[in-house]
């Protein structure tokens, strides 16, 4: 981050003692607590609704969060000569949730069902918000699955990663056209979610303990969807982890409906973003989008453990969502 930018800090009604870098950032010591002020990648309309919600989660006082600081002016961006916005919010000083932690985990879980108790708005209000849709985001990834599958079949020579890959393209291709087809058939009859908000971007990396009390921060990803998307991302991150435990998928859910119930209709929702195969498309989208002259070692490592686990994934959808 360019030292220029703490310039920038002067438009804010706050007092700096002084400033350190952090990771594509800088903390700010002031009167007000420590902040941290960064790049923001994005437009304006999104940090005013993310903000939005804050407020409101804050309002509740169910979850501690991170909280936007506007500039003396009110803006809650504020831009460099070249037209880099940037933002200030507070900063919580801790470490991440440990995801090797039984009891983290379910607590991260439990944390998550309470905010996501806090994070519907008036669909009045979000009638300029676009709804994600899953069955759109699939399709883009299968059309970039299918063109990959292309160029290393038209490849002459191959690395011993990249046969591993063709080889188990087909498979994972044709599994992630059928979720798709299936989640389309059953996209006409999902429930409503307009005015429901989901964090996004819902890690470990995001879940921080700070002076004994979790805080979760970075909502730039928050968008329109059914919550479970949250729940969705943290089980996967978990259960990769763990060779898709039936018993701590069990415990996960039943975690998060203390807090907050899951229709019927959502479970529909988080059974087919599980079975959608997203680990596959990370490692040919990370592969394609890199340089191909030498490949890590740790790439043909990802794709054994998913072919490894595929099984125990599979047994995992079959008995969790059995009934639906």
């Amino acid at each position: 981050m360019n030292d220029r930018a703490v310039g920038l800090l002067e438009q804010y009604d706050i007092e700096v003692h002084r400033t350190r870098k952090g990771r594509g950032a800088i903390l700010c010591d002031t009167n007000q607590g420590c902040l941290i002020f960064k790049e923001y990648i994005g437009n304006t309309d999104k940090i005013y609704m993310q903000n939005k919600l804050l407020g409101q989660i804050i309002k509740k006082g169910r979850v501690c969060v991170e909280r936007i600081i506007p500039a003396r002016e009110g803006n809650l961006l504020v831009r460099d000569n070249d037209g880099i916005s940037y933002v200030l919010k507070t900063y919580f000083e801790g470490r991440e949730c440990n995801i090797y932690d039984k009891n983290e985990c379910a607590e991260a879980v439990r944390i998550l069902a309470k905010l996501h108790g806090c994070m519907e708005l008036p669909p009045e209000e979000c009638a300029d918000i676009r709804i994600f849709s899953p069955e759109q985001e699939y399709e883009k990834h299968n059309r970039e699955l299918r063109k990959v599958r292309r160029y290393l079949r038209n490849k002459s020579q191959k690395s011993w990663f990249e046969i591993s890959l063709l080889n188990s393209f087909d498979f994972f291709l044709e599994q992630a056209m059928e979720v798709t087809r299936d989640w389309q058939e059953y996209s006409d009859t999902r429930k409503s979610i307009n005015g429901l908000f989901c964090h996004g971007d819902y890690q470990y990396h995001n879940i921080l303990k700070s002076d004994n009390k979790w805080c979760i921060i970075n909502f730039e990803k928050c968008t329109m969807d059914d919550p479970i998307r949250d729940l969705c991302l943290l089980m996967r991150k978990l259960l990769e982890k763990s060779s898709w435990s039936v018993t701590l998928g069990l415990e996960l859910i039943r975690v998060y409906e203390e807090e907050m119930p899951i229709s019927a209709y959502s479970k529909i929702d988080l059974y087919y973003r599980l079975a959608y195969p997203e680990k596959f498309w990370k490692i040919v989208n990370f592969y394609y989008n890199s340089g191909k002259a030498w490949i890590p070692e740790r790439n043909h490592e990802k794709l054994e453990k998913l072919m490894s686990q595929e099984k125990e994934k599979q047994h995992f959808l079959d008995v969790i969502f059995r009934e639906i």
